[in-house]
């Protein structure tokens, strides 16, 4: 099963990186497939550790998209990382095998503690929306413009109807970084 999450990773100096990325989830055990080149990649190897961060805060998703990397975060409890402040759950993983790819290495991590801060409600159409928009957008220069504008569209129909202030905002992200590589694209 791939769960949408957010991947907090820090480096030997303590600079917290956070991520937005797919996670393959099987019981105590995760794979995270960082492209290459990436931070969190960078990060992983060397210290060893990660947080996946489940939270149900789109902007955060659309944020990290955007540039927008600045949230707040908290110690981990069981290994040296950090933690977003408004994750509704977290797991703290280690490292433990590595299948490398010149593109997309699999990381294999293992469960060292799982903590529970909010329940979960479920995500509206206008989260799904906007989460979906932003692995788009993250595509974009990997996939046809044409397939993500018709997506964008479809998508739009459930953001329309069912938005709040913070889908909002994150969706104006998303749309501000289309319009500008589409305005590059044609100069």
């Amino acid at each position: 099963m791939i769960k949408e999450t957010i991947v907090s990773t820090q480096n030997s100096s303590g600079l917290a990186h956070i991520a937005p990325m797919g996670i393959h989830v099987n019981g105590d055990d995760c794979i995270i497939l960082p492209f290459r080149p990436s931070t969190t990649l960078n990060n992983l190897l060397e210290s060893k550790t990660a947080v996946i961060n489940y939270c149900d805060d789109v902007r955060i998703f659309a944020g990290c998209i955007t540039g927008r990397r600045d949230w707040p975060l908290t110690i981990a409890e069981k290994i040296n990382g950090q933690v977003l402040q408004c994750a509704l759950a977290h797991t703290e993983v280690e490292l433990v095998r590595i299948e490398d790819d010149p593109a997309r290495p699999k990381l294999f991590c293992k469960a060292v503690h799982t903590a529970n801060h909010a329940p979960f409600t479920g995500f509206n159409r206008a989260q799904y929306s906007v989460l979906e928009a932003a692995i788009l957008i993250s595509r974009l220069n990997r996939l046809p413009l044409a397939k993500i504008e018709s997506e964008i569209d479809y998508l739009r129909i459930g953001l329309e109807k069912t938005a709040g202030s913070r889908e909002l905002e994150a969706w104006a992200w998303l749309m501000t970084v289309i319009d500008k590589f589409k305005a590059e694209a044609t100069s």
